[in-house]
């Protein structure tokens, strides 16, 4: 139990002698937006399928000023469309946001229709640092013909993309490693980050990261209580957290979590990995991925 996350997360980073973290898994988004993310956690549904209480419900600015004043010194604002004609204009606010918020990294985002290419080519030229991709909530495969100009124009930048595609909290349509494994056939020099480790599926995610140098993974909600009441991460797969330790970021899903920021790094400390590790997963990593100095 942490008392003050403030203090804790000074202490951390003192004694690891960091900068700063660098969370790649946080959500900003427009206030319409986001208000119909959270009453979605409020009444339970069924892709979260438990109570998930809303832990940093702020406004923006005060969101912004609770991050700073934990040591983030980069940070994302993920969006994500559920529907076609909704990505281009997420992409608009996420541009307006970064250019007014120097801290984050920009980002957009994309969905399977005709005119996906020409938003993202329009967000690389903008300066976008990476594009978010949720599979469960989009329920389409990552592998659609619509998406096949788009994962080439990434793939050429080499600007990554964080995908949510593993089965947790809840299996979709086409969650799960098999339909990541035929687009990196095609991709092979594309950069994915497996967001939640790929929960529920570490071991097969991992597998992926093996055969592909462009595979990363994000840590968010991974072994921490909540996440191991449900879906434990297996002890047996520490060593290979050690083998890729140079391709694990740290990512909270603030604010959209049910326990303290302070959590996600304890939880991340008490997997007993190392001084090294930590300074790899929760800065060094990131900061050399989208050369934050």
């Amino acid at each position: 139990m942490i008392d003050d996350d403030n203090a804790y997360l000074a202490d951390f980073r003192a004694r690891l002698d960091l900068p700063g973290i660098i969370d790649v898994h946080t959500h900003f988004m427009p206030e319409r937006v986001l208000s119909k993310v959270w009453s979605y956690f409020d009444s339970v549904g069924p892709l979260t399928g438990r109570s998930w209480p809303i832990a940093y419900r702020e406004d923006e600015q005060v969101r912004l000023k609770t991050l700073r004043d934990f040591g983030i010194r980069a940070f994302t604002s993920l969006v994500y469309p559920h529907k076609p004609e909704m990505a281009a204009w997420l992409n608009d606010w996420t541009a307006e946001f970064a250019a007014r918020t120097p801290d984050c990294l920009h980002t957009a985002t994309f969905y399977p229709e005709p005119g996906a290419a020409g938003y993202v080519a329009t967000a690389l030229d903008r300066g976008a640092r990476v594009f978010k991709v949720h599979i469960q909530v989009g329920d389409f495969p990552p592998g659609d013909p619509l998406l096949t100009p788009v994962w080439g124009l990434l793939e050429d930048a080499g600007i990554p993309a964080l995908i949510h595609c593993g089965s947790g909290p809840a299996p979709g349509r086409f969650t799960g490693p098999e339909p990541i494994a035929e687009l990196l056939q095609r991709f092979p020099r594309l950069r994915l980050i497996v967001a939640h480790m790929g929960t529920p599926e570490y071991s097969e995610f991992l597998d992926l990261a093996q055969r592909h140098a462009g595979v990363y993974l994000d840590t968010t909600m991974v072994w921490t209580d909540f996440s191991e009441a449900d879906s434990p991460f297996p002890v047996a797969e520490h060593g290979r957290l050690r083998e890729f330790g140079e391709r694990i970021l740290f990512g909270s899903d603030f604010p959209n979590i049910p326990y303290s920021y302070g959590h996600a790094i304890h939880a991340l400390e008490r997997l007993e990995l190392g001084t090294d590790w930590l300074r790899q997963v929760c800065y060094r990593n990131a900061a050399e991925l989208f050369a934050v100095s």
